[in-house]
């Protein structure tokens, strides 16, 4: 019984995934559903990403929590349009959240919308939110075994981004063992070294992100 609920829950919500995709795809909005654990370093990530792009395109935000606006509040002093969505005590962001949340934005004057999903390595994998990708962190200070504890995440994401690597001198993280093991799950994976302090390594993840958006509003 408990298999069935769950089957039948993930079904509803690829529907309406499905229904925000097609509304994303017909104001060909670029997504991405950007997700790690807490304290990764998501919201630095979101700040140094319209920073750079904001000039180029048009960046709308979804901020996911299960309470407190804090991060909301943080990307809005950016002048971007964002809303919170606070979950309750839910571990993810769902379909349904995010389609009640477009209202607030316009739509036709947006390139790209990053979700910034609740902190968690579990549940957010599983719920498609409408997004063209999944996006996560893993930062240095989490350790090198998470790809191997929590392979669904990597499976799942186009992206890895690996953040915080200012740290490297200061805590025991295997660079090479958390590269090979989430190779190993997903061969595509696209990996990014980076620290979102200092703003080292971030040029790939934006030519990359840019690369995909100009791409995507061409098709």
């Amino acid at each position: 019984m408990k298999v069935s609920v769950i089957k039948n829950v993930l079904d509803a919500n690829d529907r309406l995934a499905a229904d925000n995709k097609a509304l994303f795809d017909d104001k060909k909005v670029y997504v991405i559903n950007l997700m790690s654990s807490p304290g990764a370093g998501k919201t630095t990530l979101v700040e140094r990403t319209i920073v750079a792009l904001q000039d180029q395109y048009k960046i709308g935000v979804i901020e996911g929590d299960i309470q407190d606006t804090c991060d909301a509040d943080r990307v809005a002093r950016l002048g971007i349009p964002v809303v919170q969505i606070n979950t309750g005590g839910a571990c993810h962001i769902d379909g349904n959240m995010v389609r009640e949340a477009l209202p607030t934005f316009d739509l036709a004057a947006l390139d790209l919308l990053i979700v910034e999903n609740v902190g968690n390595l579990v549940c957010p994998a599983e719920f498609k939110i409408g997004e063209n990708e999944k996006v996560m962190i893993l930062s240095t200070p989490e350790g090198s075994d998470k790809p191997a504890k929590y392979p669904l995440m990597f499976r799942e994401a186009a992206v890895m981004i690996i953040n915080k690597m200012d740290l490297m001198p200061y805590v025991d993280f295997n660079l090479e063992k958390a590269k090979k093991d989430a190779l190993t799950i997903n061969p595509k994976l696209k990996i990014f070294e980076v620290s979102c302090k200092t703003s080292g390594g971030l040029t790939g993840w934006i030519e990359w992100l840019s690369a995909q958006i100009t791409t995507y509003k061409k098709s």
